[in-house]
């Protein structure tokens, strides 16, 4: 056997991409302690904390308006199944946390979705889970938004395109009766 055939099989890593947003990054600079563009591996007994408080988070917001501790987020599997997830916990006494149109009040604790948008204050972050394998880390990878990540889902090209590939948002009408058109005409 060569030592290929003898290597062991590579596990796959479970990743959260963050993609963080604030109307004021620019200027405040709230995002400058986040390592963006970088993958990092936290160990899966450990919690993700995120907040103002440099000695207890390992991801800092810069703000005065963020709590000291913002929110965790917790890796677990789900009983009796292989299926690796996140809870999200709401750690602050004075900001209600959203995840997307969950309300999270202060030690409320939630499934994190598949892809979400966790918001509090002006920060939207939006949340994305790519499974893995691996029991024993996970891994975290940060982006900056450079346009608001609501607007951003709200755009005409998520919207299904008719056949004609003419979508009627792209062109607003006056009348907005859908009109009936036989296949034969041009």
């Amino acid at each position: 056997m060569t030592s290929f055939e003898e290597a062991e099989t590579e596990e796959t890593v479970t990743c959260l991409h963050l993609t963080f947003y604030h109307p004021c990054q620019e200027n405040k600079m709230m995002f400058r302690c986040l390592n963006f563009c970088k993958r990092e591996q936290v160990r899966a007994d450990e919690m993700a904390k995120f907040g103002r408080d440099s000695n207890v988070c390992h991801y800092n917001l810069m703000d005065t308006r963020v709590s000291r501790v913002q929110f965790s987020l917790q890796f677990y599997r789900k009983l009796n199944s292989s299926e690796f997830c996140f809870e999200i916990k709401n750690m602050s006494k004075k900001t209600k946390l959203i995840v997307d149109q969950t309300e999270l009040g202060y030690l409320n604790k939630i499934d994190l979705p598949w892809k979400c948008i966790i918001c509090f204050g002006d920060y939207q972050i939006l949340a994305e889970i790519q499974e893995g394998e691996s029991m024993d880390y996970f891994e975290t990878h940060l982006h900056l938004a450079e346009v608001p990540i609501l607007q951003e889902r709200c755009l005409p090209s998520l919207q299904p395109i008719p056949e004609n590939g003419i979508s009627s948002s792209l062109f607003p009408s006056q009348d907005k009766s859908p009109i009936e058109i036989d296949e034969n005409e041009s």
